[in-house]
């Protein structure tokens, strides 16, 4: 079988090892004859795997203490929906960043929930996408939490400062971010993440939440939601998704041995400064994001002649070069680096792209 590197965007590429590992033990879990899937999440083999993955994922993010780790259900979008729910009010105001598709949906779904305020958008800077940082001076000190996602899947849109927010608690969406370089989780009040790009497979979320913000949620907040019942039950109030979270479990445990967040961030750049250089080097094909603000994690990027997308994107796949369809709000390619993603994989990449640019350029 030819060698196949996946692009995709979520659910995404896992390490190799990861699945090789989760394939060998599939039936027979820990010589019990039985899947993990098919133990009970309140059993002791479970309940260890479980504490495990949440105490590699404070070592690898330096959690302080005084944070909840929760592996919560229903992914980002939920997210946007318990956030207003957990840390506001109706007569509440929520502060945003909307820098692309996923930070705007944020904004639409707390506003059935509070007074949701955009304090900064996508701007344009010398022809290209570009996010402005916004002033500490606009930032209404009275609200409840100030929401960003530093970066965007679908825009291929990130930044590396965070906000000034004074004394309001930062909210971070790093649904496709999240463990791919260090962070400062003592700066934020809360960090969640869809679990389908850099954590494992589709199914699961994670929350890490500061202990003040949490208790304060609405009556109506659905109880699977709740974060204070979520922190007291230990993320088992309803069963959770199981395998997802054993798999986290695993990918958490790879990225120990591959030397933890300093080594992805590493890894990362320089498959990323692969990726553009390409990218930058030729005119038959361009980025549409300012160098200031280009996603080490998603690489959309357009061809010169639109009507070669088709072939360019049959012919990738020919090649073992999967997923690579840009996203339809914003067309052209994506190619989703994350993680999991080898140095070998973009390489190969690139390859492919000078091939077609020498062909049909």
């Amino acid at each position: 079988m030819k060698e196949v590197f996946n692009f995709s965007a979520g659910p995404a590429k896992l390490p190799e090892a990861v699945m090789q590992k989760a394939q060998a033990e599939f039936t027979n879990w820990r010589d019990s004859g039985c899947s993990v899937m098919e133990v009970s999440h309140r059993g002791k083999d479970f309940i260890e795997i479980a504490a495990k993955a949440e105490q590699d994922l404070r070592e690898l993010l330096s959690v302080p203490k005084n944070y909840h780790v929760l592996f919560t259900h229903g992914g980002g979008r939920g997210q946007f929906a318990a956030v207003p729910l957990n840390l506001s009010s109706a007569s509440d105001t929520s502060l945003h960043l909307v820098s692309g598709s996923w930070s705007d949906g944020a904004v639409s779904e707390a506003a059935k929930y509070n007074n949701a305020v955009v304090v900064g958008e996508l701007s344009k800077k010398e022809g290209l996408h570009y996010m402005p940082q916004p002033s500490l001076a606009n930032v209404d000190q009275s609200a409840a939490y100030y929401h960003f996602c530093p970066n965007e899947t679908v825009d291929g849109i990130a930044y590396d400062w965070l906000p000034e927010s004074g004394d309001v608690p930062l909210v971070s969406d790093m649904s496709s971010t999240i463990l791919s370089q260090p962070v400062d989780v003592a700066k934020h009040g809360l960090i969640y993440a869809g679990a389908q790009k850099n954590i494992g497979p589709s199914g699961l979320s994670v929350v890490i939440v500061r202990e003040d913000l949490v208790g304060k949620a609405r009556k109506e907040t659905p109880s699977i939601f709740d974060y204070a019942l979520a922190a007291k039950a230990d993320s088992m109030y309803n069963t959770p998704p199981t395998f997802s979270w054993y798999l986290a479990g695993l990918v958490f445990e790879w990225l120990k041995e591959m030397g933890g967040v300093d080594a992805m961030a590493k890894r990362n750049s320089e498959k990323a400064s692969l990726l553009y250089s390409a990218i930058d080097s030729s005119d038959f094909y361009a980025s549409q994001v300012h160098p200031d603000n280009r996603s080490k994690m998603n690489v959309p990027f357009q061809l010169a002649n639109p009507e070669l997308d088709a072939l360019f994107l049959r012919q990738a796949q020919d090649a073992g070069l999967m997923a690579l369809k840009g996203h339809r709000s914003v067309g052209g390619m994506r190619a989703s680096i994350y993680n999991a993603m080898p140095v070998e994989g973009v390489m190969a990449l690139v390859e492919f792209m000078r091939e077609f640019e020498r062909v049909n350029g």
